[in-house]
């Protein structure tokens, strides 16, 4: 006889950090919003700062906890949307591949990492802000899918076309750098998104990837 019982601890990581990160936004819906933007948001080093958020000011400073808590804060419906969306496209195919432990060592470097490049980028802007969003170990995410499937087809949703994959690393890359440099874009941490993708690489590098140049 067959077992059918739900069993958390059978289920993929991806689906997991999936789920957390929709709590995580429905308690930012809530009445906790303050207290989750002063304890896990991500803040520039130094402190405490008096931010000024839609609750009125509050007291806000670095603490070290909030280079992974900051992961699983959205700032909007859309932002949360489009994260969870490439965390399941990349995420779970890495996943397969990788087996969870593996993948959740590969999924947090970049998170932290990124987060690590933004402490630098906000803390030498001298204005207090918070950062918040998987974004940077999303793009990890899409490095490591890049180089593992370089030639699997991916398509875009604005505008509706498809891609290698390689190529659509190369791009975003490229893109998130220009505007990071550029400031063209302002309030999107372009610098984060390329920490995560720098400390991807760093990672894969290690575990034995190794860049092939012609």
């Amino acid at each position: 006889m067959q077992n059918n019982q739900f069993r958390l601890d059978q289920m993929p990581l991806t689906y997991l950090l999936m789920i957390a990160n929709g709590i995580a936004f429905l308690l930012q819906s809530t009445g906790a919003t303050e207290v989750l933007l002063r304890w896990m948001a991500l803040w520039p080093l130094g402190g405490p700062f008096a931010f000024r958020s839609s609750m009125g000011l509050i007291d806000i400073q670095f603490y070290p906890w909030q280079l992974l808590t900051y992961g699983f804060l959205h700032g909007s419906l859309p932002h949360l949307f489009f994260n969870m969306l490439a965390l399941y496209m990349f995420g779970l195919s890495l996943e397969r591949l990788w087996g969870s432990q593996r993948f959740g060592i590969y999924y947090f470097a970049c998170l932290v990492g990124a987060g690590l490049i933004q402490l630098l980028v906000a803390t030498s802007s001298g204005q207090p802000y918070p950062t918040l969003g998987a974004s940077g170990a999303v793009f990890g995410l899409l490095l490591a899918y890049g180089i593992t499937w370089p030639n699997n087809t991916i398509m875009l949703l604005f505008p509706p076309i498809p891609m290698k994959a390689k190529w659509f690393v190369v791009i975003f890359g490229a893109l998130e750098l220009y505007l990071g440099v550029s400031g063209r874009a302002p309030g999107i941490a372009h610098f984060a998104h390329l920490g995560g993708m720098l400390f991807g690489a760093a990672l894969l590098y290690y575990w034995g990837w190794r860049p092939r140049l012609k």
